[in-house]
């Protein structure tokens, strides 16, 4: 890793975390956690009021997202799921209660302050068809072939190697499993330059791919009828996005593919998302 890379990724931990701080300092307040103060196209304003109702406060608080992958990932009783970047917990919890007792809902996170709160929402959850994992989502800590659906908010952009994130989706799912992820996309005719004059590293926008690239880098790892439908925007040519795609079956060997190389365009946001 890039010495530049390696700080990005230290700024984003260190965002994050003192975001995870300040929802657990406000929690020993007598009107419970305040949510972090970001725009409506971020946060826990994209849960639908059930849903808040449904989790911890403090889950909802750190929700810093750009979407709701739960709302998208059409899960299903019995079903494993990972949820990449998990934060405070809110789209892991959220998922436990969809999959039910039979199924299993991963979160991983790189952020130690993250991973505790998110424990400690578990806790007050009650959950236990839920595990927290620490680790990088460029890595992912889990056998090939295990979950069979990925779910993530706004945190690929976090990554200074989408391709790799995107080969280790393909790894750990089961043939015939997907992804529901929200993220923030760019128009294909924005370039790298023009991306990061609209928002910094930990904002969600510097690091975003475009439409095309994203396409491009998720058929590259092997994914197959990918989908990206922007949702709302959250800057000049810039969406946030609902991607779902599929872990064919069978690949047959002659369409194995050498993974392209998607630009490391930066890196935005960790936690929950942006």
């Amino acid at each position: 890793m890039s010495a530049q890379s390696t700080d990005l990724r230290e700024t984003v931990r260190e965002r994050y975390a003192a975001a995870a701080v300040q929802v657990t300092e406000g929690g020993t307040a007598c009107c419970g956690p305040q949510a972090i103060e970001i725009d409506d196209n971020f946060g826990s304003a994209l849960y639908a009021a059930d849903e808040r109702d449904a989790v911890p406060a403090e889950a909802v608080a750190a929700s810093l997202g750009c979407g709701n992958p739960t709302a998208v990932a059409d899960l299903h009783e019995g079903e494993r799921v990972l949820d990449l970047g998990s934060g405070g917990g809110i789209d892991v919890l959220l998922s436990a209660r969809r999959v039910g007792a039979t199924g299993k809902a991963y979160g991983l996170d790189m952020t130690e302050e993250m991973l505790a709160l998110a424990l400690e929402n578990q806790k007050k959850a009650g959950a236990t068809n839920v595990e927290f994992l620490k680790g990088d989502i460029e890595a992912i800590p889990l056998p090939a072939n295990t979950i069979d659906v990925v779910i993530s908010n706004c945190v690929i952009n976090l990554s200074t190697d989408k391709p790799s994130v995107f080969s280790e989706m393909v790894r750990v799912l089961a043939p015939g499993g997907r992804i529901g992820i929200s993220d923030v996309v760019a128009d294909d005719e924005l370039t790298p330059a023009q991306r990061a004059e609209r928002g910094d590293y930990v904002g969600c926008i510097a690091g975003a791919l475009s439409f095309a690239e994203y396409r491009e880098g998720l058929e590259a790892a092997g994914f197959a009828d990918v989908e990206i439908t922007p949702t709302h925007v959250v800057a000049d040519g810039m969406h946030s996005a609902i991607v779902r795609a599929v872990k064919p079956a069978e690949v047959p060997a002659d369409d194995v593919q050498v993974p392209i190389a998607v630009p490391n365009t930066g890196s935005c946001c960790g936690g929950s998302g942006c």
